[in-house]
């Protein structure tokens, strides 16, 4: 049974990827500093708390476990906060996948499969977007994802590493299986948001323009549920093992929903009417986002299989009765 570091592990998507990696015969280690993951979403495998920073206590957990290859989810993941504290965001989210690559180079493990984000491409030129896009950020969050992927292909030439870089597109839903679920506080996500309104247990939605150039007005995003990202995590680290080739993929679905259409998915779904309140474009937010989904089919056979928007809601929604 081959032992993987999943730094992050008990986060959202973290999580997800560590109860496939069991399935499939793995043994997940979460390192995790519990910050803002959950200590019941280890689940199928051991728990070392600890700083991605840290890099003796990430050192550690490689040997003590006799890690082989790392899943790197540990990060700073939310826009506005981003703009707000760029310092902690450097740090964590940089500094922080340093000092992880240096514990790996320590200890000769060279396999590494990196969480990145749509947010490194920026306003983008044309939708979909393809790999091949110019990478221009315009958030520290996006900054500190681009610049991890360029030290981690520099780490790749200089030192022999073998990784995947994906470039997540809009998270969502929850473990169909209902063992696991989505909670963030405060809660950034437009799905959960909707349905906390929907239920009486969050404040009205705010939605974030209503003025874009799409067809109601509304902003437009690629959601992909995060048990089909844990998926296209495992198909890049099968590829990685028998070609050692760098691989950069975007994980979306290439099909776009508005928040009016979640909302009015949300409302179906539930029963229930989503209070909602309109506010200002929040700055350097693109009308659209949509992924190119040819390379990632191509590379690593990549399909989501829940990803559609009422599975995406009704795992959700599920997730959400499960919690409050």
């Amino acid at each position: 049974m081959a032992n993987i570091l999943v730094t992050g592990g008990a986060g959202y998507v973290g999580s997800h990827a560590c109860k496939l990696l069991a399935s499939k015969g793995m043994r997940p280690v979460t390192f995790d500093s519990l910050r803002n993951g959950h200590r019941e979403a280890v689940r199928w495998g051991p728990l070392v708390i600890g700083d991605i920073r840290d890099k003796t206590a990430v050192r550690n957990a490689i040997v003590d476990y006799k890690v082989e290859a790392v899943f790197h989810f540990a990060a700073l993941a939310y826009v506005a906060d981003s703009v707000a504290q760029p310092d902690t965001y450097y740090d964590v989210n940089v500094i922080g996948t340093l000092k992880l690559l240096e514990a790996m180079r320590e200890t000769s493990v060279k396999r590494l499969i990196f969480s990145s984000s749509c947010a490194t491409y920026g306003i983008p030129d044309v939708v979909p977007i393809d790999e091949d896009h110019p990478q221009r950020p315009i958030n520290p969050y996006g900054r500190t994802k681009l610049i991890c992927e360029q030290i981690l292909a520099d780490y790749a030439r200089a030192f022999g590493f073998s990784h995947a870089v994906l470039r997540y597109f809009n998270a969502a839903g929850c473990d169909p299986e209902g063992d696991l679920f989505e909670k963030h506080v405060p809660e950034p996500h437009l799905i959960p948001r909707a349905l906390m309104a929907a239920a009486g247990i969050g404040p009205p939605l705010q939605i974030n323009g209503s003025d874009y150039e799409t067809p109601d007005g509304t902003a437009i995003r690629d959601f992909i549920h995060a048990s089909d990202l844990a998926t296209a995590h495992w198909l890049a680290f099968d590829q990685l093992n028998r070609n050692a080739a760098p691989i950069v993929l975007n994980l979306g679905t290439g099909r776009g929903f508005s928040v009016r259409q979640v909302i009015d998915m949300v409302q179906r779904i539930t029963g229930r009417a989503v209070p909602t309140n309109l506010g200002p474009r929040r700055p350097g937010d693109p009308p659209v986002l949509i992924a190119s989904t040819r390379l990632a089919a191509e590379a690593i056979r990549f399909q989501p299989e829940y990803s559609d928007l009422e599975t995406l809601i009704l795992t959700a929604w599920k997730g959400i009765r499960s919690i409050y």
